[in-house]
């Protein structure tokens, strides 16, 4: 196992490495950068001074030197300009548009991005799990039937048309605004009970909308396997040894059923950050999407560059995670073992 595990984090580094240079072709696409772009404005505004400033940066950045010096100085593999180390060494770069270093631009945002995504796949597993052995379990039923119509409902909603109704309605009903993260005046206050309050409060709308469509989906397909291996045949003969039905399924069929969802942690973190921009938009949620969108349409490489492999790293982490986990609960996996 430790082979294995180190064998993987080997394959990781590789892996994030090839990333990190298509995240970056692909950015620099784009004819010109954020710095050429606010040049150009800067001097048709006749200002030299600003000017002045975007050409040290310029320089101090190596953006006027070749793709693959940029590239090599931002991941930090290649002597570094003046004032940059690269991601290696912990400088995330600066981000253009705001004038300060991107980790003072995303600080917040990952803390909030990493905690609406946690408690959105515990809520998916924790609502979706039970409702799908159920109606695995009493297929056929009224309460099947209607769990197959809400998984229905909750795929065709679009996450952001829920969002926008439940602003308007929650609002219009019950006088409750659901924006933000929490309340206006906890906002420059320290950490206390009241405003943790205030944080789990204004945490369960963004979770439902934005785990709906995922939860429906597991129910359907929780459902589709636990029917497939309640007929096999050694279900049939742990009941007919006399286990309760309940020990019955939750030892056997339903951890089978369970392999396809662990295997797929590490596809769900980076599927609901890159899904919930709009989400985070209509609801003003301070995560890492709306700064990423935001980054993308002026070219603020760095600021971008970094969001980018932020989600690929929570990518190859989580399919880590994942591997492991499908070890544990399934005992015919051996990992990093032959035979």
């Amino acid at each position: 196992m430790i082979i294995y595990v180190l064998r993987r984090l080997v394959t990781m580094a590789v892996t994030l490495l090839v990333i990190s240079m298509l995240i970056f072709v692909i950015i620099k696409l784009p004819p010109g950068d954020y710095l050429t772009n606010r040049l150009d404005e800067l001097r048709s505004q006749g200002d030299p001074a600003s000017a002045a400033k975007a050409d040290m940066l310029r320089a101090q950045y190596g953006l006027d030197k070749p793709i693959w010096y940029q590239y090599a100085t931002w991941v930090g593999i290649w002597p570094k300009p003046s004032g940059f180390s690269g991601l290696l060494q912990g400088d995330w770069g600066q981000s253009f548009e705001y004038d300060v270093p991107v980790s003072e631009v995303v600080g917040a945002a990952l803390g909030m991005t990493l905690l609406i995504n946690l408690a959105t796949v515990i809520f998916i597993h924790v609502v979706a799990i039970p409702i799908a052995i159920y109606s695995a379990t009493h297929r056929n039923s009224v309460g099947s039937h209607v769990i197959t119509f809400l998984g229905y409902i909750g795929l065709a909603t679009p996450s952001f048309l829920l969002a926008l109704a439940l602003l308007f309605y929650l609002n219009r009903w019950f006088g409750i605004s659901i924006g933000g993260m929490m309340d206006p005046v906890y906002a420059d206050q320290p950490m206390s009970m009241a405003k943790l309050g205030s944080v789990l409060s204004h945490l369960v709308v963004p979770v439902v909308v934005i785990g709906l469509a995922g939860t429906a989906g597991m129910i359907r397909r929780m459902r589709a396997n636990l029917l497939d291996e309640l007929n096999k045949q050694y279900t049939v003969t742990a009941k007919a040894k006399g286990l309760p039905p309940t020990r019955a399924l939750l030892k056997y069929p339903f951890r089978i059923a369970l392999n396809p969802f662990v295997a797929d942690i590490g596809n769900i973190l980076p599927h609901i950050v890159s899904g919930s921009v709009l989400v985070s938009l209509v609801l003003s949620l301070p995560t890492v999407g709306p700064i990423l969108l935001q980054a993308l349409k002026v070219q603020d490489q760095y600021l971008a560059g970094f969001i980018l492999m932020f989600v690929a790293a929570l990518t190859v982490v989580g399919m880590l995670i994942a591997d492991l986990a499908l070890a544990v609960l399934d005992p015919r996996i051996r990992l990093g073992q032959h035979g």
